[in-house]
């Protein structure tokens, strides 16, 4: 071909694609499925295999707007067929499937077939989370299958599964009826889930958005995991003294007449504590006998046991108990949170029982997986149970520590957690699955293609705006920005669930950061105000204090995103049943996903300096009112060549060393303190901020700028005891104190002084014997200069 015509030719090629646009570009690598026929086998067929085609059915004409006919005969005027089949003999492991896409001539074919009746359903949700889609058919983007599609798949892990207890406790579960389970269900299973776990028992409470009474509900559930051949499992601890005869056959005998109703029952979890203080020697016998029981109803049903809270010596006898004989009805252990590490577990456990993980990823703080050094502010309003997506957290735990087991069922308390489910159901299916592929996804199958990697990096932008000190983290701005294009760019899924679950997170962050940098500025005002006392007069400063603390009542200039929140809020609840404050949407608990109830919880210390007024006013000469004003307004910055730190404060700790933390089971991959959050009066504390947040002890606190002719104090403000060193050598102090409050103060001495750097190191205390409520805890540490050494 001459020159002159290949770029002519060149040319058109390029008008084409600018006047069709990438949807219609892309059109000619897709397979339209608008027009199929879903071709299945007569039956009987496993019922994996019968729910898959129902399930592409609904799918398609959920994301299409068409409902495709299905058929037991080839069609002869149709173009398109989807063949969904299983019985698949290509050396697959269970659960696994092909799926490819067939063109020749004018006749396309889909073909799912899996090795089982579970893996045409698998091979079905993969199929659904390629499929390239629009909401509301909009914008004119093609529709469709690449047409290069050809997989054959199998998971990594046997279990892969997912706790959604139907309880009061729940943040969104107990709103659910039936048919709200199925879909949840479900869209779980399109991504790889095989196991669902019920908690029928725990927590007696009614939910006030209970739509169903709990043991029909544990039927119904058990029902929903029978009609997609999914695994259903329960967790029913033993929470009472299995020493108590009565009691004990009364549980039996309960448990039994559910395992009756139940139409599918394929385990029972029983957690060795939290709750339940048992001894092993009673556990086991009361293990046997319930197996004995559910077996009569489920003959394949197994007992599952996890070593949460067994002593060491109990943990031994429990192995030699179950590993010196085979016990049919003993399925495997269970690592839970508190349980020895799964590594261990493995190495001791015999190879006839399997081992599952229980993570939890539903939970930020006071958990097994918190957020590493998670700026107070977060803690303060969003709390142990908000909406949070942890990809690459999850992702990257998963690569660690998922060898050990046999897959995992996670502890989930609602819908909050929904991406972190779907990273471990990908992960468990494929490990070399990346958070970001996974992502895209999940965005593609429910917010569409045009979005699909922008809505997946807007996700892993939240994730990243929990980084660091919040003040400082402008990228927290930016993914709201993102956010709210890509509301305004699909108002179809304005109604959509996990698409406004995104959006409330992104506006939350970047109002509550705004919020902090303003009540952040107030605090300063008012501490000059205090400074100022000697020349105005205390009662004068307290009055203007409490003025300028109010200016936090006022509205600020982000005020329409706090609507938008609420409105969110309400959204949520009406979409899917979360419950997000506690006087509307009636919330269990502040702690339980309740962010509404803390947007207007103060991000500085108002509420403490407020009632410090009270006290100073109170003192019975004026000298001592203004020294004590000026005390409260230096409370953190200590004076020239001293210093400060609020330990578990990720942006105020500059002092303090310490490694970055995963929080993973097994306990070696935990390296260094991370900070604790205290709940109080139902998360409406009205101490100083830095009294809510504690570290057990830092790595150390390393202070560099030393003036050698200084003396030094050191002053520790925490709850109970504490082994200090400075530069390696034990000192005492000269005040000593186990109140949060009254500071402890040491010298530092000479040669530490001389030597230009100061470093402070702590020995651990043993205190297994108490509650951890009740451990010791360190929350601020001053360096204070004194004077020149020798000078009066």
């Amino acid at each position: 071909m001459p020159h002159f015509h290949r770029l002519l030719l060149s040319c058109l090629f390029a008008l084409c694609s600018l006047l069709l646009g990438p949807g219609r570009a892309g059109a000619v690598d897709l397979v339209d499925l608008s027009t199929a026929t879903i071709v299945v086998r007569p039956d009987p067929r496993p019922q994996g295999e019968k729910m898959a085609a129902q399930v592409l059915q609904e799918e398609l004409e959920q994301r299409l707007g068409v409902r495709l006919p299905v058929s037991t005969t080839w069609p002869r005027d149709a173009s398109t067929a989807i063949v969904i089949a299983s019985g698949l003999q290509s050396g697959v492991g269970a659960e696994g499937f092909h799926l490819a896409v067939d063109r020749t001539g004018d006749r396309t074919v889909v073909r799912v077939t899996g090795v089982d009746g579970r893996g045409t359903l698998f091979g079905v949700g993969h199929l659904l989370r390629q499929l390239r889609w629009t909401p509301g058919r909009a914008g004119g983007l093609a529709s469709g299958l690449p047409v290069d599609l050809d997989v054959t798949s199998a998971p990594a892990y046997a279990i892969r599964g997912h706790q959604l207890g139907y309880r009061q406790h729940s943040n969104t579960y107990d709103a659910w009826d039936e048919a709200a389970y199925d879909r949840y269900i479900r869209e779980l299973a399109l991504f790889g889930a095989n196991s669902i776990e019920n908690i029928p028992l725990q927590d007696p409470r009614v939910s006030p958005h209970f739509r169903v009474p709990r043991d029909e509900m544990n039927v119904a559930i058990s029902r929903v995991c029978a009609r997609y051949d999914l695994d259903y499992w329960i967790w029913t601890p033993a929470d009472f003294d299995l020493a108590d005869t009565a009691r004990r056959a009364e549980t039996l005998d309960t448990l039994e007449a559910l395992f009756a109703k139940m139409p599918r029952l394929d385990a029972i979890f029983v957690p060795g504590g939290d709750p339940g203080h048992n001894a092993a020697s009673l556990v086991l016998p009361y293990l046997a006998d319930l197996g004995a029981r559910v077996r009569k109803h489920h003959p394949r049903a197994k007992v599952w046991l996890s070593l949460q809270w067994f002593p060491a010596p109990q943990v031994d006898w429990i192995y030699e108990q179950i590993n010196a004989t085979a016990l049919p009805w003993l399925g495997g252990l269970v690592a839970g949170p508190s349980s020895p590490p799964l590594a261990e577990t493995r190495a001791r456990l015999h190879p006839r029982y399997r081992l599952r993980d229980y993570p939890d990823v539903t939970h930020t703080v006071r958990a097994q997986y918190v957020v590493p050094d998670w700026d107070p502010a977060f803690n303060l309003t969003l709390g142990r149970e908000p909406i949070n997506p942890r990809p690459v957290f999850y992702a990257d735990l998963h690569d660690r520590i998922a060898s050990h087991s046999d897959g995992f069922i996670t502890y989930s308390d609602g819908v909050n957690d929904d991406v972190n489910k779907a990273i471990w159901s990908r992960k468990g299916w494929a490990p070399e699955s990346g958070a970001r592929d996974i992502l895209i996804e999940y965005a593609r199958l429910f917010f569409g293609e045009a979005v699909a990697e922008r809505a997946a990096d807007g996700l892993l932008a939240l994730e990243k705006n929990w980084e660091g000190p919040l003040a400082t983290n402008g990228a927290v701005d930016g993914t709201l920005a993102t956010w709210q294009r890509l509301e305004a760019e699909v108002p179809a899924l304005q109604g959509q669930w996990r698409w406004q679950q995104a959006l409330l997170r992104a506006y939350y962050d970047a109002y509550t950061r705004h919020r902090l940098l303003r009540e952040t500025d107030i605090e300063q005002r008012a501490n000059a105000v205090m400074l100022a006392a000697g020349s105005t007069g205390a009662a004068a400063a307290a009055t203007r204090v409490r003025t300028l603390l109010a200016e936090a009542d006022l509205p600020g200039p982000q005020e329409a995103w706090r609507r938008r929140i609420t409105d969110l809020g309400a959204a949520l609840f009406s979409s899917i049943g979360m419950q997000l404050d506690t006087p509307t949407y009636k919330a269990s608990g502040t702690e339980r996903g309740a962010v509404l109830d803390f947007l207007h919880y103060p991000l500085n210390n108002r509420w403490w300096l407020e009632d410090e007024l009270l006290r100073v006013l109170a003192l019975p000469d004026e000298p001592a009112r203004v020294a004590a004003l000026e005390a409260l307004a230096r409370w953190e910055s200590p004076g020239p060549g001293s210093f400060y730190d609020d330990l578990g404060h990720v942006g105020r700790s500059p002092h303090v060393r310490k490694a970055r933390v995963s929080g993973a089971n097994p306990p070696e991959l935990e390296d260094g303190p991370t900070p604790h959050f205290t709940w109080e009066n139902d998360g409406r504390s009205r101490k100083r901020l830095s009294w809510q947040v504690s570290l057990r002890w830092p790595i150390a606190l390393v202070y560099e700028q030393v003036d050698p002719a200084a003396e030094y104090l050191v002053r520790l403000n925490g709850n109970g005891d504490v082994r200090l060193r400075i530069n390696g050598v034990p000192v005492q102090a000269r005040h000593a104190s186990t109140t949060l409050g009254d500071p402890k103060e040491y010298v530092v001495p000479a040669d530490a002084v001389q030597s230009r750097r100061i470093v402070l190191t702590f020995d651990d205390i043993d205190e297994s014997d108490r509650n951890w409520r009740q451990h010791s805890r360190l929350h601020e540490a001053w360096l204070v200069k004194r004077s020149a050494r020798g000078a009066p």
